[in-house]
């Protein structure tokens, strides 16, 4: 890791453009990304806003990672595919499957499998992450598209921007909502103290928009299966939403309450259980559902008969 320290000598401008004055070596959008990331340090401070403004005399502290060069191989990893042409590939992701390497990482993730699986992807839409325009958090199973040409990581990321795209999911939460559905318009961001969470974060701290529509689908007591609809795709925004309006995901490890359900889960029970696009060539509308794991199912069933017993 590499420390940076500077001292304002004169400036009222905002972090991010005072930053990319100082250090040329590094773009705004990575000196961006640091300060998202809890990186830099404004009078011993983390700061996670790159709009705070910073004032004469001011301290700075730039924390920068060292970086880790990554060797991408091809595996032979097995996928579940739902749809594949010449543009477009999309499967349903297992649990513990990482989509793209990181430190920690390095190899198994859904990246080096795809890499065997298109020998062409090297290269489309950066060399780590090739072909991959939207994520998933590891243990969060169902629909992800990936690119396989240049043309279609353009046009899909586009269609995620303007909200053309639709992403449902499906997620058992704990607790019995009073409303049938709602809406969570509420920003999110790093946590201010710990860099592995996000968090609801007011914009003017540096959080980003982020709204969820969630519908009820099915009452199991004091449990809740939920249909979730993403108009954003921040990091981790269903389990940092739900767990805020008091209803986390079950068998959330971040975010949840660590109580037992009975039924051996791999990870949170959220799955992205259906995925509307326009395809980025013929303009047709693909619709595509994946369907839950077993144990998402038998956790359902668990539920389900615990209803029936009870009456």
């Amino acid at each position: 890791m590499t420390e940076i320290h500077l001292q304002v000598t004169a400036s009222d401008d905002r972090l991010d453009r005072y930053l990319a004055q100082q250090l040329t070596q590094l773009s705004r959008s990575r000196l961006q990304q640091l300060i998202e990331q809890g990186c830099v340090q404004i009078n011993d401070s983390v700061c996670t806003a790159k709009k705070t403004e910073v004032k004469t005399g001011d301290r700075i502290r730039i924390e920068i990672p060292a970086v880790q060069p990554l060797e991408l191989k091809p595996e032979a990893i097995p996928l579940d595919i739902l749809y594949e042409d010449d543009s477009l590939l999309i499967i349903n992701k297992p649990a513990g499957l990482v989509v793209h390497p990181a430190p920690g990482h390095a190899d198994g993730t859904l990246v080096n499998a795809l890499l065997a699986h298109c020998p062409n992807l090297p290269g489309i839409g950066g060399v780590q992450r090739p072909g991959i325009v939207h994520r998933l958090d590891k243990d969060t199973t169902g629909a992800i598209a990936i690119a396989k040409t240049d043309l279609a990581q353009q046009h899909l990321q586009a269609q995620l921007k303007a909200k053309t795209a639709r992403r449902e999911y499906l997620g058992i939460i704990y607790g019995a909502p009073r409303s049938p559905n709602g809406t969570v318009d509420l920003p999110i961001g790093r946590h201010p103290t710990d860099r592995k969470k996000m968090a609801i974060v007011p914009v003017e701290k540096g959080g980003r928009a982020a709204i969820t529509l969630w519908q009820v689908k099915e009452r199991l007591g004091n449990y809740t299966l939920v249909h979730f609809q993403l108009e954003t795709g921040r990091t981790h925004q269903i389990r940092v939403h739900s767990a805020h309006i008091g209803h986390p995901i079950v068998g959330d490890p971040i975010y949840g309450s660590g109580r037992s359900v009975g039924v051996n889960l791999s990870g949170q029970a959220l799955h992205a259980w259906r995925l509307t696009l326009q395809h980025p060539v013929t303009g047709e509308a693909i619709e595509v559902t994946a369907a839950p794991p077993a144990e998402f199912n038998t956790l359902l069933e668990v539920l389900r008969r615990r209803i029936v017993a009870s009456r």
